[in-house]
């Protein structure tokens, strides 16, 4: 397990974004935490090598969207080792979480933390977005998977009627909406201040226009 230092870094951070874990939610982030340093020293499933860090851009950056995911379904599109979806599972054991990744490494350490960690509202997939063929979801979110023309093209087909796109951005994001199709629009825009991380963060909602 982690330290009780990472630990309380972890406890601030959540209460900077008015997030209150319950017990259990506490020990599944810590156990994530503590799977995914074990696991990137054999694997190197992400750069970010200390725990100290992966606090802020894995958990704290997973956890601050978390007000803007109401699920029920929730498709996690080049998902890595599994963020943001894995945190936002812990979080909101009601929301049914898909994570899709096509690296086979990634996707491995995915079900191993979905076993450690009992989760069963997550669901890992193994594929490429434009191949994959499911029920669409209610909504599609991208962390770091392309620029948004492509995230909107790519999973156009997996997002339900009245679905959302939660794309996770920098804040040059201005000319990748200047390029969507015109048959998708910004719905809102939300500055994320994620704890302990300097880098500006922001959550775009795009839907597609003329459907509510």
């Amino acid at each position: 397990m982690i330290d009780t230092a990472i630990a309380a870094r972890l406890d601030d951070g959540l209460a900077q974004l008015e997030i209150t874990p319950s017990h259990h939610q506490r020990e599944q982030l810590h156990a994530l935490l503590a799977l995914l340093h074990k696991w990137n020293r054999a694997y190197n499933l992400t750069a970010v090598r200390s725990l100290d860090e992966m606090v802020p851009r894995h958990l704290l950056d997973s956890a601050a969207v978390l007000p803007f995911v109401s699920g029920p379904t929730l498709l996690d599109v080049g998902a890595g080792p599994g963020f943001p979806g894995l945190v936002l599972a812990i979080l909101a054991p009601h929301l049914k979480v898909s994570l899709l990744d096509s690296n086979g490494k990634k996707v491995r350490f995915q079900r191993q933390a979905v076993l450690e960690l009992g989760l069963d509202n997550v669901t890992p997939i193994q594929a490429r977005v434009e191949a994959l063929e499911a029920e669409p979801f209610d909504q599609v979110i991208s962390r770091a998977f392309a620029s948004l023309d492509d995230f909107v093209a790519l999973s156009d087909h997996l997002l339900a009627p009245g679905g959302q796109w939660l794309a996770m951005k920098g804040p040059g994001a201005d000319e990748e909406l200047a390029g969507l199709p015109t048959s998708v629009g910004l719905r809102q825009r939300h500055t994320l201040n994620v704890p302990f991380e300097s880098a500006q963060r922001q959550l775009l909602v795009l839907e597609r226009l003329g459907l509510t």
